[in-house]
């Protein structure tokens, strides 16, 4: 598979992608890419009344079916729901996927985020792909090395704040106001989050809480005129790129700002 046009997008929990990095992702396969999705967590806690295997098997479900609004192949999860650590062995099977789909650019989570769960995963994905290319380091299962240049995009925090609060102004804009009907068709996939959310984040209306989270993205850009957008701050490309490109700028120029001065609040 070339990695010229292909792009990994991952969160630590089905609907994680959904909230703040679908619309680009969709303006990706818009612009020829192939899309990957996964969420390394089973999200088999997702439910106070559900037997843990029934809501595992509805939330893979769900997660398949939004992959697909996009045409986007769907990578199943590792590990069950709070036990994402940066440890040896995920580390090694998120290797052996990053080696397997040859990704050119990979939208992830923030570095710091409300749960330990989306920060661990933003470190297990960054490893991964530094380590791409090392032939003595070994994948489960076993993948061989790749040499090809990766651009990493760290995607907003939950409600745009990270763990102790602060607001997160991001380093790129990209206008997802056109992309809001697949967003909501993709984040509508996961209708099992709608009262899990609303009884243990009072989220009642998950949908709306990612329109607002989209629309204050948007209002940092200042002037900007857009109605929604995602943002992303790219990880440095010392070990990842032979140079220091803007990938997703490159591709997105007709829907990406980058910040100049932003409005804080």
């Amino acid at each position: 598979m070339s990695s010229e046009r292909v792009v990994f997008a991952v969160g630590a929990h089905p609907d994680d992608v959904e909230f703040g990095m679908s619309g680009t992702l969709s303006l990706l396969v818009k612009a020829g890419f192939t899309a990957h999705m996964m969420n390394v967590a089973r999200s088999n806690l997702d439910s106070n009344e559900l037997p843990e295997e029934e809501i595992t098997r509805i939330r893979r479900h769900e997660a398949e079916r939004s992959a697909e609004v996009i045409g986007a192949t769907y990578h199943p999860p590792f590990v069950d729901d709070l036990m994402i650590f940066y440890e040896d062995t995920l580390l090694r099977q998120m290797a052996a996927v990053v080696r397997e789909i040859r990704p050119r650019i990979v939208l992830l989570p923030s570095p710091n985020d409300y749960m330990e769960d989306h920060t661990n995963t933003s470190r297990l994905v960054v490893t991964a792909c530094f380590s791409r290319a090392m032939r003595h380091y070994t994948t489960i299962p076993p993948r061989g090395p790749t040499a090809q240049d990766i651009y990493l995009y760290h995607a907003q925090p939950h409600l745009n704040r990270d763990g102790m609060r602060n607001l997160v102004v991001p380093e790129l804009f990209v206008n997802v106001t056109g992309e809001m009907e697949t967003k909501v068709r993709m984040l509508g996939c996961h209708e099992s989050q709608r009262r899990w959310l609303d009884e243990t984040q009072a989220l009642d209306d998950y949908i709306e809480s990612m329109r607002q989270a989209n629309a204050q993205v948007a209002h940092l850009l200042a002037r900007s005129g857009w109605q929604y957008a995602e943002g992303f701050r790219r990880h440095s490309h010392v070990g990842f790129s032979a140079e220091d490109r803007d990938c997703l700028a490159e591709v997105l120029a007709a829907n990406l700002e980058r910040r100049k001065e932003a409005a804080t609040e």
